[in-house]
């Protein structure tokens, strides 16, 4: 009662969700992949709530064809793993299951709290470093809750294929509409909470032609530090998705712009270019082989800043963004 009132008085009180019906969004259910409807069927049919959420709902309504699908649901991992002959409950993070249909993997997240005192279960409460990130968030919680602790007002979105609705807590279909990206809540809190989504803003903004809003690009450059302090993987995994997203020299440009972190942009002059001439190109360091000793040849990528080399990474099929 006492968060709720301080939450009134405050002017955060929630006003609950948009529901917006299939006939005003254009989403229809045949959208989805045979797996995900299979995975949200087999859960609605136990008495679980099921939503296709994410960047699948927000590529559809860009008009683009999602490269895979996540599921939220209120039934827990463990409730969830016996309903499928193949599923598997991973990760140490976030637990997750999962589904593997075919060719197909299915990602099944359970709703989470917002924070850790909301909805803690004993022994999964969630963890901050020193600099607050989050190092274990097990923290079960509503659908608003879920909503609430999603990275972007764009990935907030959630498709109920029973009803054909679209939930939208954050205004994420307006942002949408908009062209807008903007993150659910304080930037600052939320780029120390998880510093990679300082570079999914900008490989989301420069791939799906989003302007990142004031707000949430104006913390970036000072908390570019904080990237030196996520685990190396995580910031290979993330960099090569800017790199391969089909968009890498607006992504690059947007980096640049958004960041002078030497951990993740250092440019360098190199002899031996085209034509012999000395050549400026961009490193980044987080990809050298010292962090993946089992990369042959090393990993360190630099790309020459001129254009046809800027072309050249262009012509690189896009994926899908996640």
């Amino acid at each position: 009662m006492i968060k709720r009132f301080i939450r009134r008085v405050l002017g955060l009180e929630s006003r609950g969700p948009q529901r917006v019906p299939q006939a005003r969004h254009g989403l229809a259910r045949s959208s989805l992949s045979a797996s995900a409807l299979k995975v949200c069927d087999v859960l609605a049919q136990r008495g679980y709530a099921a939503y296709v959420v994410g960047g699948a709902v927000r590529d559809l309504l860009l008009g683009i064809s999602p490269e895979d699908f996540d599921i939220a649901t209120d039934a827990r991992p463990e409730q969830i793993k016996p309903l499928f002959r193949r599923a598997l409950v991973i990760g140490r993070r976030f637990r997750l299951v999962h589904v593997m249909l075919g060719p197909e993997t299915v990602e099944v997240s359970t709703f989470r709290a917002a924070d850790s005192q909301t909805g803690a279960d004993k022994g999964h409460a969630r963890v901050l470093d020193d600099h607050g990130r989050v190092l274990r968030d097990n923290v079960f919680g509503t659908m608003e809750e879920d909503a609430r602790r999603r990275d972007f007002t764009v990935n907030a979105l959630y498709y109920d294929p029973a009803s054909g609705e679209v939930i939208d807590y954050h205004g994420g279909l307006a942002d949408l509409k908009k062209r807008t990206l903007r993150i659910i809540g304080d930037a600052e809190t939320r780029f120390r909470e998880d510093p990679v989504r300082m570079l999914r803003a900008v490989r989301l903004g420069a791939k799906l032609g989003l302007a990142i809003d004031a707000a949430t690009r104006a913390p970036i450059r000072r908390l570019a530090p904080l990237l030196e302090r996520v685990p190396p993987p995580r910031l290979f995994e993330e960099m090569l998705k800017l790199l391969l997203s089909g968009h890498a020299s607006a992504c690059l440009r947007q980096l640049r712009d958004a960041t002078t972190n030497d951990y993740l942009w250092t440019p360098f002059q190199f002899e031996g270019g085209r034509d012999g001439e000395e050549s400026k190109l961009l490193g980044f360091p987080i990809l050298e082989q010292e962090n993946f000793p089992a990369l042959a040849n090393g990993a360190y990528v630099a790309f020459v800043e001129a254009p046809q080399t800027m072309a050249e990474i262009e012509a690189v099929p896009p994926k899908a963004a996640t």
